[in-house]
């Protein structure tokens, strides 16, 4: 039997479809600058994660079943193929989808993101995710952890607006969902596989950002048949808020140049 699906926010009438994933600790509202932008001319397709906010969960998250999930959506809004933009792990699921579904993508953008989780270090991985766990297990929920959290992930001029959506999109996660998120957020490791990529790919890097730096984006477009790289000054890891405009031309301009 299909499992449900998540909730997906659909707006714009366009010719051609761009789909939003955002990353751990947030929602579709996330993409508010990128919708607002966008939908003028194309449609907008935002999922809200399984298992995040309304979105029922998945039986197992993984990668190969987010990606299968995210044919499901766009068989669901008649979209056959489209621009998938994933920032984070949301960019781990576009680089799935990308090689389960090629004949579905038409462009790739990749924002601070990368091919492998923490470089491909067992060790690193293994003390990030108890790092991740033990406040939860201590009692804390998502909504405690973003008031500490959400400004380590943007820069300090954010404005107050931004910190608050953020603060909010993380704070709907429910504490046994980002326990599962986290867990499948560790086990990313796709550099071998980037050769089965074939859409024409923008990487999009913060030069600020501590969680996906310059050299992962680096490494991501050199690995990819068509990568192409572009860095945003000043600009840390929540890229698509902490600077929308400077986000949204360097999409446009991969778009229509293209």
């Amino acid at each position: 039997m299909r499992e449900p699906l998540p909730e997906c926010l659909v707006v714009g009438e366009g010719p051609s479809t761009l789909v939003f994933l955002h990353g751990l600790g947030g929602d579709n509202s996330n993409w508010k600058p990128q919708i607002t932008e966008f939908a003028k001319d194309y449609r907008c397709v935002a999922w809200t994660l399984p298992g995040y906010g309304a979105s029922p969960p998945m039986e197992a998250l993984t990668w190969p079943n987010l990606s299968d999930m995210l044919a499901q959506v766009l068989d669901d809004v008649g979209v056959h193929r489209a621009t998938i933009i994933g920032l984070s792990m949301g960019g781990y699921i576009a680089q799935q989808f990308a090689a389960d579904h090629a004949e579905r993508v038409e462009f790739l953008v990749l924002a601070a993101t990368s091919s492998r989780f923490g470089r491909g270090s067992a060790t690193f991985a293994e003390k990030f995710l108890a790092a991740r766990l033990k406040p939860l297990d201590d009692g804390e929920t998502p909504a405690g952890l973003a008031v500490r959290v959400v400004p380590s992930l943007l820069s300090p001029d954010a404005s107050p607006e931004t910190i608050e959506n953020c603060v909010a999109s993380m704070s709907r996660i429910s504490t046994d969902a980002y326990r599962e998120a986290l867990r499948c957020l560790v086990t990313w490791d796709f550099t071998d596989y980037l050769s089965e990529i074939d859409a024409p790919t923008l990487c999009l890097a913060g030069a600020d950002d501590a969680t996906a730096p310059v050299a992962a984006l680096q490494a991501l477009a050199d690995g990819l048949p068509d990568g192409r790289l572009e860095i945003i000054d000043d600009c840390n890891h929540l890229m698509n808020l902490d600077r929308p405009a400077q986000f949204n031309q360097l999409i446009r301009n991969f778009l229509n140049q293209r």
